[in-house]
């Protein structure tokens, strides 16, 4: 039942204009799955939705490609640093999430796992020197230059 859900919710947000999860909820709805607030979030978490400019004004929810990603990681990642075997990436106020899901889109073998908060990502790897490579990347990928 997700997997069909979850073709229809990118369907959906091709579409339409789905500035929230409500609105979502009832198209949802109206196409006959009967869905939650919680399984909307857990939808658009494992979807790797995020919001971009809709043209009529507002948010909209799009699927993220690897350039609005990029794009994601390079305006909202702050600064990038490790200790022993755990990266610190610090974003701006409410995108850690988003760039912690890219990041996790990403499928980096040295990273074991993540976990987001409002700005802060701790990304662990199986060792300290899988941190310094990670962090090379990242800093590389989002601005350029380790």
């Amino acid at each position: 039942m997700a997997n069909a859900r979850q073709e229809r919710i990118l369907t959906l947000i091709h579409e339409h204009d789905i500035t929230t999860q409500e609105q979502l909820k009832d198209l949802l709805e109206a196409d006959g799955f009967s869905v939650t607030q919680a399984t909307i979030s857990r939808d658009i978490r494992q979807l790797q939705l995020r919001k971009e400019p809709s043209p009529s004004g507002g948010q909209r929810y799009c699927k993220p490609t690897v350039g609005n990603r990029q794009q994601l990681m390079t305006q909202s990642v702050k600064k990038i640093d490790y200790a022993i075997n755990t990266v610190v990436i610090l974003c701006h106020v409410g995108t850690a999430q988003a760039v912690c899901a890219a990041l996790d889109a990403l499928a980096l073998p040295m990273v074991i796992g993540t976990i987001a908060g409002d700005d802060t990502i701790f990304a662990m790897t199986r060792s300290e020197q899988n941190a310094k490579e990670l962090t090379a990347y990242l800093q590389s990928h989002i601005w350029g230059a380790t």
